[in-house]
């Protein structure tokens, strides 16, 4: 049975919570990517996604070189072990939505499983 550490990104791009969401946005931007997890002292605290970064900039009289990822992230991350299979992941994902799945070991963030990752998995194991 796969594990989720089969199919993540390993060693994914963070951000710190005091960083702005320009910076984010721009750190996005650059690798191509739609979600950071957050941390504090490597301490993960939040998930930052496209999505917050649009919301808030949508907002009347917002600067995202002012505005501090800390005030856009999701508190609620969804995380897993790397042990995790790969079924259990993917349909905690689909019941709840998730665009992404942060990968730790003890307290440390190793990998991210999203939803891009997860189409690579089913058209890989499709094939098989």
């Amino acid at each position: 049975m796969s594990q989720i550490r089969d199919w993540m990104t390993a060693s994914p791009l963070t951000i710190g919570r005091k960083q702005t969401l320009k910076q984010a946005a721009e750190i996005m931007h650059l690798h191509e990517v739609r979600h950071l997890p957050v941390l504090d002292g490597g301490i993960l605290v939040g998930l930052l996604s496209d999505r917050d970064i649009k919301l808030v900039q949508t907002l009347p009289g917002v600067d995202p070189g002012v505005v501090l990822v800390d005030e856009a992230m999701t508190i609620d991350v969804y995380s897993v072990a790397p042990t995790v299979p790969l079924t259990t992941v993917a349909a905690e994902m689909a019941a709840r939505r998730y665009g992404s799945t942060v990968v730790m070991e003890r307290e440390r963030v190793i990998g991210i499983f999203t939803t891009v990752d997860a189409m690579r998995a089913l058209a890989q194991t499709a094939r098989a």
